[in-house]
């Protein structure tokens, strides 16, 4: 068995890519960085037309692009925008003969998606040219295999975002406790601060119904080490043991947190914890940053971070690994090489040193222990994420079981029969990339 192609009607229905990365705030083009961008002089002048959401992770990287390489009769254009917006309109330019954009900011969980119906173009050969003049090699090889397709490369990975936990150190000092390792503690530590420390809701988490609770989903699955579909037999895991759990062990963190939480995206819990209505998250580290900002929020310097806890112990936690990247689409009419050359560009070591402490880069070694007061946590749980599923079917199967999972977390439907929905779901969409025989 293998994959095949499928037509373009079944891309749309990406028409929400989880909110992996989430829509997150602004910020300014004090961001970019002037960074060497050399490139031979086009014979007349090029816009060049960017996509890429707005998030103080990925901003330093558009900005230094942008700022350092328009130049020379090149203009380099990016408009701001959410992550909705880029999900739609990266289905749109990705659909057609001619695109909107030359260059495209994507992330993992999609790139085997567009990757296996022909929308991107590989980045080997490039590689192989540039790698000595850009200093490829220090690129972690980690973020490349995430942005990686049947053995291609279809990204140049920009940064990644582990699942991070934060919470108020002056109200776990008050009441004695400890960052939770489990979600057993987890629950133990927010229990006692929803009794003792006069904090009703004290847990915030991303569910938002119709994104962000298919990545929690997903990521307790992962913790209990279990993928989406058996990657030996092709079979969905979905009515397993482990399925089951990952549904209780969800719902039993329900009581300590706002019932509002199913339209809670990330920038909803970044929210409670700024204005002290919740003293625990987790999220991706990309928000992190934003809480640190004394503009932000009068509990800036109370906050502290941890690695986020594993479902049942062990050293696979409730995690989700977002690797971003740029990628060329395969219908751009500008010169690949050209572009290329602006993509790594924003990932060279000048780059890497200002994305930091708001973004996690791609080039080994950028971040320390010391270099922010999140960097310990990041670096334990980007060791301890579930693999990821470079499979095609991945996204598909993650954006068209998430009313399901809604319904379940939220009682509407039984666990067990949540299970077999999502089970006959996945084995549908599986089914199309299977040669029978």
């Amino acid at each position: 068995m293998r994959p095949h192609r499928i037509t373009a009607a079944v891309v749309t229905v990406l028409a929400l890519l989880l909110a992996g990365c989430g829509a997150g705030s602004r910020t300014p083009a004090a961001t970019a960085t002037l960074v060497p961008c050399g490139f031979p002089p086009p014979a007349q002048g090029l816009d060049v037309r960017v996509l890429a959401y707005n998030s103080s992770a990925v901003d330093p990287f558009t900005n230094t692009m942008v700022r350092s390489c328009s130049r020379d009769g090149v203009t380099l254009r990016h408009e701001p925008i959410d992550f909705a917006g880029q999900t739609q309109k990266t289905i749109a330019t990705l659909s057609g003969r001619y695109g909107t954009y030359d260059i495209v900011e994507t992330y993992g969980l999609v790139v085997p998606q567009f990757a296996s119906t022909g929308k991107l173009r590989p980045l080997d050969d490039l590689v192989a040219r540039y790698r000595e003049e850009y200093g490829l090699d220090r690129l972690s090889p980690e973020m490349l295999a995430a942005l990686s397709y049947d053995g291609k490369l279809y990204g140049l990975p920009t940064m990644a975002q582990p699942f991070t936990l934060v919470y108020r150190r002056d109200v776990f000092d008050r009441l004695g406790l400890a960052p939770p390792r489990t979600f057993a503690e987890l629950r133990e530590v927010a229990a006692r601060v929803q009794r003792d420390g006069g904090i009703r809701y004290p847990l915030a988490l991303p569910l938002l119904a119709s994104a962000d609770i298919a990545t929690a989903y997903d990521a307790a699955l992962g913790s209990l080490g279990t993928d989406y579909v058996d990657r030996d037999t092709g079979r969905p895991n979905f009515t397993t043991p482990a399925a089951a759990r990952a549904f209780t062990e969800l719902r039993s963190l329900l009581p300590f947190m706002d019932p509002q939480v199913t339209t809670f995206a990330q920038p909803a819990v970044q929210q409670q914890m700024y204005n002290g209505s919740a003293a625990i998250a987790i999220m991706y580290s990309g928000r992190m940053f934003d809480l640190v900002q004394e503009r932000n929020s009068r509990f800036s310097r109370e906050f502290a971070f941890a690695p986020p806890p594993s479902v049942a112990g062990g050293d696979v936690l409730y995690n989700s690994l977002s690797v971003d990247g740029w990628a060329i689409p395969a219908n751009t009419e500008v010169d690949p090489d050209l572009l290329f050359r602006f993509l790594a560009a924003s990932v060279g070591p000048e780059s890497a040193r200002a994305a930091v402490p708001a973004a996690f880069p791609s080039r080994l070694g950028s971040v320390t222990p010391a270099s922010s007061p999140f960097a310990p946590a990041q670096l334990e749980a980007l060791g301890k994420a579930p693999p990821p599923e470079p499979f095609p079917w991945t996204s598909r199967i993650s954006v068209a079981t998430r009313p399901v999972v809604a319904d379940v977390l939220a009682g509407r439907v039984p666990v067990k029969q949540g299970q077999q929905r999502m089970q006959d779901i996945a084995t549908a969409i599986v089914a199309e990339y299977r040669e029978v025989g």
